[in-house]
């Protein structure tokens, strides 16, 4: 296999493909996908359920590893999971018997970071995502968007050089879902972190993507690759509602709307 050069610190996904065991034969859930990620990014892959959009995030997370291909980080093959790549979960997996302050610190206090340190931290990244007050408050007296970020606030605490997003939207109402990708976009400029989002939302990818990456349904493969500026002219002072009713932002909603169903009918027929 051909060595592939790449920026200091950039992800790379490198031929890669994925096979689940069946009941008759193997199951692929991604064949042949090439990505990279580098400095300053923020790639979204969009896609139908069962596209493999999840699975392309775990292999990145190094909870699993491919059938063929390799997944690099800074030029290493990435074999399991570390804290320079950072994971914000759907269902935000927060500990309910820990408060906000020690659910963001825990990954610290794994790391043998000393106490005051990790409190320390935990509280600068909860003030990042507009949760200083409720450093003691309970998991169960938060809100669902609260709740995200409290995780997202988790990932960030490691300060990881990749962040990771898995659905992290999906389960929040209209309003707060706009809220948590203004957000992500603010945290987006303020640390020049590269994230990788997956999304089923076409509206929510077109607005948060640098790049965008079009994926079919099962097996996974990439389709299209778009290079968008909407999530730059919010982290430049537009206002969300301004660009979501631009017409550029329209027609592109509506372009890989389209796409998206071109390539649901093909599976089908």
């Amino acid at each position: 296999m051909t060595t592939t050069r790449s920026a200091p610190g950039s992800l790379i996904v490198e031929h890669v493909s994925v096979q689940y065991p069946g009941h008759t034969g193997q199951n692929a859930a991604l064949q042949d996908v090439s990505l990279q990620i580098n400095a300053g990014e923020l790639v979204v892959a969009l896609g139908p359920s069962g596209c493999g959009k999840t699975t392309l995030l775990n292999l990145i997370a190094g909870f699993l590893q491919p059938t063929r291909g390799r997944v690099l980080f800074d030029g290493h093959e990435v074999k399991g999971p570390a804290a320079e790549r950072g994971v914000v979960f759907q269902d935000n997996a927060l500990l309910p018997w820990l408060d906000v302050l020690g659910n963001v610190a825990l990954g610290l206090r794994l790391q043998g970071i000393p106490a005051a340190e990790r409190e320390t931290r935990a509280r600068a990244v909860l003030e990042q995502v507009d949760l200083s007050g409720f450093a003691h408050h309970r998991i169960w007296q938060l809100s669902g968007g609260m709740r995200q970020r409290v995780g997202l606030a988790r990932a960030l605490a490691a300060n990881p050089a990749l962040l990771l997003m898995d659905e992290p939207f999906a389960a929040l109402d209209a309003f707060t879902r706009e809220q948590m990708q203004e957000l992500v976009l603010t945290l987006w400029r303020q640390t020049g972190k590269r994230i990788l989002l997956i999304t089923h939302d076409i509206e929510e990818a077109v607005f948060l993507a640098s790049e965008l990456v079009l994926m079919s349904p099962r097996p996974g493969r990439i389709v299209e690759r778009l290079s968008l500026d909407f999530s730059q002219r919010y982290a430049g002072g537009e206002s969300a509602r301004s660009i979501k009713s631009d017409p550029a932002f329209i027609a592109t909603r509506e372009h890989v709307l389209a796409q998206v169903f071109a390539h649901r009918d093909k599976k089908v027929a």
